[in-house]
C-alpha cells in the first residue's frame, strides 16, 4: 500500500508544479503501544540531489500545502461523498503555482463538494461560486456573515484581492481575465 501511495503521489505532484519532488512513505515497526506497532512517516525531497527527510522538516509552507492537496487526491476514493474543506491550502504560493493549485482544486470539485478559504485571486477565480466573509464590529461584539457574490461583485472582490483597497480599472480587467480563463 505504501508503494502504491508513493506512485500516486508522484503523479499528483506533477500538475502542482512539483514534478521534481520525491515522496516516500516509510513504514517501520516500533514497540507495541496504544497506537499500534507501525510507525508511518512521510519523507520528501523537494530539490533534486538532496536527501529525503521528514515532510514537516523539509517542505516550505507552500510545498507542505501542495503535498497535502496531493495526499487528499490520492487518499480519496470514488465513493467518497464527503465535503472537503481547505483553509488556505494555497498558503505560501502565488502566480503560476497558485493557478496550478486552483486547477487541482477545481478538478477535485468535479467529484466532490469542495470548500476553499483563500486569499489568492488565482484560486478564487477558479471556483464555481464565490462567497465573501464579512466581519462587523458592533459595540463589544464581532459578527461574521457569509455573502454569495454576484458576478459583478465577484469581479470587484477578485480585483480587490489583486490590488488592495483601491480597485483600479486594470485590476478589474485582470480579475475578468482570471475568471474567464477557467
Amino acid at each position: 500500500a505504501a508503494q502504491a501511495l508513493d506512485i500516486s503521489m508522484a503523479k499528483e505532484l506533477t500538475p502542482l508544479k512539483m514534478d521534481r519532488a520525491v515522496f516516500k512513505t516509510d513504514l517501520s515497526r516500533i514497540e507495541a503501544g496504544p497506537q499500534g506497532w507501525d510507525m508511518v512517516q512521510f519523507l520528501v525531497s523537494t530539490n533534486p540531489g538532496t536527501p529525503a527527510g521528514p515532510l514537516a522538516k523539509i517542505a516550505s509552507g507552500g510545498e507542505l500545502s501542495r503535498f497535502l492537496l496531493a495526499l487528499k487526491f490520492c487518499l480519496r476514493n470514488a465513493e467518497d461523498t464527503r465535503t472537503v474543506i481547505f483553509d488556505e491550502i494555497d498558503r505560501g504560493v502565488s502566480g503560476a503555482t497558485a493557478d496550478a493549485v486552483g486547477r487541482r482544486l477545481s478538478r477535485l470539485a468535479q467529484d466532490a463538494q469542495v470548500l476553499v478559504v483563500t486569499h489568492s485571486p488565482q484560486v478564487a477565480a477558479l471556483g464555481d461560486r464565490h462567497f465573501q466573509v464579512v466581519k462587523q464590529q458592533s459595540n463589544d461584539m464581532t459578527l461574521s456573515r457569509v455573502d454569495l457574490l454576484s458576478d459583478t461583485a465577484r469581479v470587484d472582490e477578485i480585483a480587490r484581492m489583486i490590488s488592495g483597497d483601491k480597485i483600479t480599472t486594470e485590476a478589474r480587467a485582470a480579475a475578468r481575465t482570471l475568471i474567464e480563463g477557467r
